[in-house]
């Protein structure tokens, strides 16, 4: 076979998108949007107890099914409950557009290392926190994987209670009124460092305590119920709003502090306002950011000119929108080249595609290929995906270089980069990959439906002539495992194998 190493910004052959529509109109329902876990801690056995924090996760929890989310709550469990609960939302949160928990409970830093008490914790020393307590990295795993964002919400002390011995006694600081969400007066959690596109918002500012509250929820948790369910919100907004709330209810004793970055795709929490459109709901970038409303540009404009860098970003994709009145390819240059000299790696690449094609204007594949190569310093997918097709097929004035392609290709999968993972399937099943074959390709595929690559989908009723036998049936082997097909592992793609990849990507059947 032919290598098949494919752009992100290229049509499908018409062949493979009446596939995809037909495959979609066979799906009775599409996947879930929105889920959402919430976690409520507060009878603790061996610590003190908390007295708001299961009013705020189960407010939290009616508010978020009020917004549309498919809610998980979870009050009180012990650490053997918490993990199960925390994989199973992680694998349902694979094929969601937006992935959230909230935590509401005690919370530890040790040596760099940020935790989440259950319960049921009994600790004597800092080395038994870990093998006690479930880690914040894997609260972030498990939102990361959604296809669009995944936040977050950390409503806990963040002090270490167990610094030397067991405090068993709340301590107020700084003169505050009420309980923290803290086992002793010692402060520091670590700040965090999540992967692009997933949001840790905490509380209160790193090294200081969230007050417990004293109106049956805590200020975070009040500032959130407050402004979840308000409909045309978009997320980078509703963080702000939430910070300023809780700034005002606690006389700037507190404020809340965010990691990570939401990604360039906006979002609505609650949905759009009646006669608006849903911005979460559009196929791209541009289309989506344009959907907003007036006032939302408005406050996009303002935020720009405080520098902040998804702001700038989001006007720039309105301004390359060809269906709205403020089309502008001069302008969206303007505004990506200032988020690129910022540092944001998206822009760098939506620039780079600029300079490359001459949109905005005069082309420059040198520079072009520069800002390529910024963006995958810095890990971003779609980057390392389209320097590995610049490689592999020898353009922007570089020769061709299959290997350093597939190099490139391997980087971007790594980073769950959805055309990456199907071009390096395709090059693995072509034996052009060395020390890799089909159980490989396949786990790739796999994978790529369960990020929400259409393409993948949309090759399966050609799955015979695009794929080798053995990519097929290890294909079949993986969605059995993950208790998506019970047939036959035979490599053949008919009607079984094909509504197991459906399911697999998130479709449920008629």
């Amino acid at each position: 076979m032919m290598a098949r190493p494919t752009r992100p910004r290229f049509a499908f052959p018409l062949a493979l998108s009446i596939c995809l529509v037909a495959a979609l109109l066979h799906a009775a329902a599409a996947r879930a949007e929105k889920l959402a876990l919430v976690i409520g801690m507060g009878d603790y056995r061996h610590i003190v107890p908390l007295d708001n924090t299961l009013n705020d996760a189960q407010g939290i929890a009616r508010v978020l099914e009020q917004a549309g989310f498919g809610v998980t709550l979870s009050l009180n469990a012990p650490k053997a409950d918490l993990q199960q609960t925390l994989a199973d939302f992680g694998f349902r949160a694979e094929t969601a557009d937006l992935a959230l928990i909230y935590f509401a409970g005690h919370g530890v830093e040790v040596q760099g290392q940020n935790f989440l008490i259950p319960v049921d914790a009994d600790v004597k020393t800092n080395l038994e926190v870990q093998a006690a307590s479930v880690s914040l990295a894997d609260f972030e795993a498990a939102v990361g994987h959604a296809r669009k964002m995944g936040i977050v919400l950390l409503d806990s002390c963040r002090d270490n209670p167990f610094a030397d011995s067991i405090a068993l006694e709340e301590k107020a600081s700084d003169g505050r009124t009420g309980n923290t969400r803290s086992a002793s007066g010692s402060a520091g959690l670590a700040p965090t460092d999540p992967d692009r596109g997933t949001l840790v918002f905490y509380a209160a500012e790193h090294g200081l305590a969230a007050l417990d509250g004293v109106d049956g929820h805590s200020p975070f948790a009040r500032a959130l119920i407050d402004t979840l369910g308000q409909p045309g919100l978009e997320v980078g907004t509703l963080v702000r709003h939430v910070r300023d709330q809780v700034m005002r209810a606690t006389g700037n004793l507190q404020k809340p502090y965010s990691y990570g970055s939401l990604p360039g795709t906006p979002f609505y929490i609650a949905g759009p306002r009646d006669g608006e459109a849903d911005v979460g709901l559009a196929d791209n970038r541009q289309d989506g950011w344009a959907a907003l409303g007036p006032d939302q540009e408005a406050l996009l404009q303002a935020q720009a000119e405080k520098g902040d860098t998804r702001s700038i970003l989001g006007l720039g994709y309105i301004r390359l929108n060809k269906a709205d009145p403020a089309f502008d390819p001069a302008a969206a240059r303007g505004y990506f080249e200032r988020a690129a000299t910022e540092g944001s790696p998206e822009a760098q690449f939506e620039l780079a595609r600029m300079l490359e094609q001459g949109i905005g204007g005069p082309a420059d594949p040198a520079r072009a290929l520069d800002l390529y190569r910024m963006a995958g310093e810095q890990g971003y997918g779609n980057a390392l995906n389209e320097l590995g097709f610049i490689h592999y097929q020898g353009l922007l004035g570089l020769p061709s270089d299959p290997e350093t392609g597939i190099h490139f290709f391997s980087l971007a999968a790594a980073k769950r980069d959805p055309e990456a993972q199907y071009n390096l399937a395709a090059l693995i099943d072509d034996g052009m990959v060395r020390g890799r074959g089909p159980e490989d390709a396949a786990r790739l595929l796999y994978d790529a439906l369960r990020t929400g690559n259409r393409r993948v989908l949309s090759v399966a009723p050609m799955m015979k002539e695009q794929f080798e036998p053995e990519t097929r049936r290890a294909l079949q082997k993986i969605l059995q495992e993950k208790g998506f097909y019970d047939g036959r592992i035979d490599g053949d793609i008919g009607p079984g194998t094909a509504a197991a990849m459906r399911r697999a990507f998130g479709m449920t059947e008629a």
